[in-house]
């Protein structure tokens, strides 16, 4: 539905030579109107959201090379699995408007960066950085032992 300012609305009417009485009823009604219309629809809710790290990984090897990838959040309930899923979703929805058929969307990486938020939001999926970020792989364990050596070493030197 169009959203029309209502200044406009009031100054056509007077243009048509509407009595003043007839237009400031008619704008009531419509200010009524859209007042019952905002109470009946009721506000939405915030979805809870989870971060995922899609990692491109094209020949399916991740130890001991250097990946990029996308950050996306998906609902908190949901499986990360379904990430690329409804990513690859949002890529059809934009493929079969006007932009997406003359510059079709074929990966995961144009995806990220092509489809509008709006189709994304509609999947439920909502892309945090367009371009793709650097993976980092690491043992989760803190050294102290090394650091504390090293800096026993460093105290010794001076």
């Amino acid at each position: 539905m169009a959203k029309v300012d209502l200044e406009l609305v009031k100054h056509i009417l007077q243009r048509n030579e509407i009595e003043a009485r007839q237009v400031d009823s008619i704008i009531g009604d419509i200010e009524e109107e859209m007042k019952l219309m905002d109470a009946e629809k009721p506000p939405t809710e915030r979805v809870k959201k989870q971060f995922v790290m899609i990692v491109s990984d094209p020949n399916g090897e991740l130890e001991g090379k250097d990946f990029t990838g996308w950050v996306v959040q998906i609902p908190e309930d949901d499986t990360p699995l379904s990430a690329e899923e409804r990513l690859v979703r949002a890529a059809y929805e934009f493929n079969t408007t006007p932009k997406g058929r003359r510059m079709p969307v074929k990966t995961i990486a144009e995806a990220c960066e092509s489809v509008p938020a709006r189709l994304t939001k509609e999947q439920q999926v909502w892309v945090k950085t367009k371009e793709p970020v650097y993976l980092l792989r690491t043992n989760n364990d803190i050294p102290f032992d090394e650091i504390k050596k090293k800096a026993n070493a460093d105290v010794e030197a001076f």
